[in-house]
């Protein structure tokens, strides 16, 4: 994916003994042009191209290091020929990332790269850079929580204006990104459609940046997954957000929690989900939407045909943070606080000596301390706007609302046991019933597993082969929705949707997919 980008001027070693040239050129002995500031300290081109061909990939790391000053990482020299390689947590720093890059010039097996928080620096985000110019086969590359800031944010964008690499899906998560990286980004992205899936989440991105995304989005035609989730767009970024939104014709998963922007922007969204037919996922937790704004949306659901998935509540995010029930919201909130602020501190302290400090993690963190912020205030009756909206439109595709903290009666249960068997697809997460017998409790089921175990070896059929039969393709792969609605509608195995719930989570639902190949019997 890299491109073109400038470089600060290093010193380095000049002879051919002690530099290592790792760029993957043809077998052709002409040396490139290089602009006149670049150095040979960042430079990964090689000179020495026969040396390179014939040197192995776990030699040519090791000399990198050699040459670099840095102590090899032992997993990367085992899982280097690996698809998959996760070096998160690992300390490299500006010169381990650079030994890394070297290794990864020529490499043909890494699909996907995990380099979160190692604290590699604009320096670090160079080398990846250059190299990821050679490098056509990664992927995935995850750079979150590496203090990156603006220098590295332009270093980024430059690459990805340029962008000729099979790069796909970038996460740059908690970057200390302001509305001047925004800016870059979104230049560079309207004019770039490999990239896919873009990770900007934890950042701190206000509403000047609402309105660069929104520009970027009206002409982008390749992002399809965007998640700004953890920032501080407010009503005017999200409003304006939602301007490029309405023309967009290729994003389908879109994560906007935590960025209170309250009913207003949840209206301006509604007004987005009554014409963009692509969306297919979007969260809106922890935003401060009430029922009136719950309502807005609800109304855009009647006419909406493309919606999957809806999340309306406060949930995990990216493992950073807590869920937490409402009634103990108040109390962990404060508990919580106090605990994250000692452990930011002692995070400061612990990485000073690397020159490392983590400088938005504090702000990022108590964000979600904000009495109002930490929950979308929802009551039952919004919940219920909700279900009827899609009862009222036969033609949508909803599969999935978590409204996992709102308290409902029986009455809302009977009603959400009509819209379903309107859609049969539709799952509702809610917290629990009001009054709800002992017997009727999900808990009392039994286990949806051990019913298709011995519905098959009653008709002596492998379970496999029961999985199948609701598959029309009849492999072991389905979309969740498809499949969610196969077994509630096949009348083979008495099962009801909280089972196939359970079903779901025990076939390891993965990206809207569940694979029967992974069922495990109990």
């Amino acid at each position: 994916m890299p491109n073109d980008y400038k470089r600060d001027s290093v010193s380095a070693p000049q002879s051919s003994d002690e530099t290592l040239y790792c760029e993957a050129e043809a077998p052709v002995a002409v040396e490139k042009e290089k602009p006149a500031q670049e150095s040979s300290e960042t430079d990964l081109e090689i000179e020495d191209t026969e040396k390179f061909f014939t040197t192995g990939q776990k030699e040519l790391y090791l000399e990198a290091c050699k040459l670099v000053g840095v102590v090899p990482v032992s997993y990367f020299i085992r899982n280097m020929e690996e698809s998959y390689v996760n070096l998160n947590h690992h300390g490299l720093g500006p010169n381990g990332t650079k030994a890394i890059a070297i290794a990864l010039v020529s490499n043909t097996t890494v699909l996907t790269l995990e380099l979160a928080d190692n604290c590699i620096m604009p320096e670090g985000i160079l080398s990846l850079v250059e190299m990821l110019q050679e490098n056509y086969y990664l992927q995935e590359i995850n750079v979150s929580d590496n203090d990156l800031g603006l220098k590295g944010a332009r270093i980024l964008s430059e690459f990805l204006q340029n962008n000729t690499s099979s790069l796909f899906s970038l996460q740059l998560s908690g970057n200390n990104f302001k509305e001047e990286s925004a800016e870059l980004f979104c230049q560079a992205l309207s004019n770039n459609y490999r990239i896919k899936s873009l990770d900007l989440s934890h950042n701190q991105f206000c509403e000047k940046a609402g309105e660069y995304l929104g520009q970027m989005l009206a002409i982008n035609v390749g992002l399809q997954s965007l998640d700004l989730s953890w920032n501080h767009l407010g009503i005017r970024g999200v409003v304006a957000l939602c301007s490029g939104l309405r023309s967009n014709v290729s994003l389908k998963k879109l994560n906007l929690s935590m960025n209170s922007f309250g009913n207003e922007g949840a209206a301006a969204l509604g007004e987005v989900l009554r014409v963009n037919s692509y969306l297919t996922y979007l969260d809106l937790s922890s935003n401060n939407i009430t029922n009136d704004g719950l309502s807005k949306i609800s109304r855009a659901l009647e006419l909406n045909e493309s919606l999957k998935v809806l999340k309306v509540v406060f949930t995990r995010a990216g493992g950073r943070t807590a869920c937490v029930a409402p009634a103990d919201a108040c109390w962990m909130a404060g508990r919580m606080s106090s605990e994250m602020d000692k452990w930011v501190g002692d995070r400061q302290t612990e990485r000073q000596g690397d020159g490392c400090l983590q400088r938005n993690l504090e702000g990022r963190h108590r964000l979600c301390f904000d009495g109002n912020l930490f929950l979308n205030p929802i009551s039952m009756d919004g919940a219920l706007l909700l279900i009827l909206s899609i009862k009222r439109n036969p033609k949508s595709k909803m599969e999935d609302i978590d409204i996992s903290h709102v308290l409902v009666s029986e009455q809302f249960v009977k009603i959400l046991d009509g819209v379903c068997a309107i859609h049969p697809q539709l799952d509702v997460i809610y917290k629990s019933v009001q009054a709800l017998s002992a017997k009727k409790t999900p808990f009392t089921w039994t286990n949806p597993v051990k019913l298709i175990q011995s519905y098959a070896d009653q008709n002596k059929i492998s379970i496999l082969d029961f999985f199948r039969s609701l598959n029309p393709s009849g492999e072991l792969m389905m979309p969740v929705g498809e499949f969610r609605k196969a077994m509630i509608q096949q009348n083979k195995v008495p099962i009801n949707r909280y089972q196939v719930r359970e079903l779901i989570k025990k076939l390891g639902e993965k990206t809207g997919m569940v694979d029967f190949s992974f069922i495990r019997m109990e």
